[in-house]
């Protein structure tokens, strides 16, 4: 008998990509869960529009929340994903040979992001590999808001499938500086939550080694403009997330 799969996602305000990561599911997710943070958009509208059981909770963080979409899931095995990813064909075909056999608890495979068009090999952007099917009793999402990860919760060994999942992350260079005016400020939070400091000087070699490791050490430079354009804003994204910080330790000490 084969084994069936539960696909996992969270939402909000996604009608831009859910559409497109739903029909990749299809012929391979047994059964998906939609996880929506009461989106103000077509979200709900294009979730019904598919086989899925749309299921509202409030947002208190992406591990939490995804976490929680796994716990709505009635399938042992479970693929998480984001709105805004779809497998490509030969990912199909790779979990649907482990629907038939599979022979590890986890399964990881590599993303590939698309950045205002482009595809991006190098820049640290790929392979981007993450474990993203799992026996749910052997699985859990963890790390630091909003960086998460799905870990095997006895440090299993995971197989590793032939294919990529498709990242659409921004069709703008706007869509990137919103991204990273959001997720700094989780970032920072995380950060003063556990009690960590910084000051300018470290800020500046913080934001150096940043565009260093992106344009040179991770070959930035192969992927052209767009290489040198996501190396220039990781480095202010590593600026914003603790020059918050910094403004977190001020406003406490008010």
């Amino acid at each position: 008998m084969k084994t069936k799969i539960s696909a996992a996602i969270i939402t909000f305000n996604e009608e831009r990509n859910i559409q497109r990561c739903l029909e990749s599911l299809q012929g391979v997710a047994d059964e998906i869960v939609v996880v929506d943070s009461f989106s103000k958009d077509r979200t709900e509208e294009i979730c019904k529009s598919f086989q899925v059981r749309f299921i509202q909770n409030p947002f208190a963080g992406h591990i939490q929340q995804k976490n929680f979409a796994i716990d709505q899931t009635t399938h042992d095995w479970v693929l998480s994903l984001d709105a805004d990813e779809a497998l490509d064909e030969t990912l199909k075909q790779s979990i649907l040979a482990v629907k038939e056999n599979p022979t590890q608890l986890g399964y990881s495979f590599n993303r590939l992001t698309n950045y205002c068009g482009h595809w991006v090999k190098y820049s640290g952007w790929y392979p981007d590999t993450k474990v993203r099917l799992v026996h749910k009793a052997h699985a859990r999402w963890t790390g630091i808001n909003p960086h998460d990860r799905l870990d095997m919760l006895n440090n299993e060994t995971v197989g590793h499938l032939q294919g990529d999942l498709l990242h659409y992350s921004y069709y703008t260079r706007e869509d990137h500086l919103k991204q990273i005016e959001f997720f700094s400020t989780i970032a920072s939070k995380e950060l003063f939550e556990r009690k960590k400091t910084t000051n300018w000087l470290m800020i500046g070699l913080k934001m150096i080694a940043q565009f260093l490791k992106n344009i040179l050490f991770k070959k930035g430079f192969l992927d052209g403009a767009t290489g040198w354009t996501i190396a220039r804003l990781s480095a202010y994204a590593t600026y914003k997330k603790y020059s918050k910080l910094m403004q977190l330790h001020r406003d406490s000490k008010a």
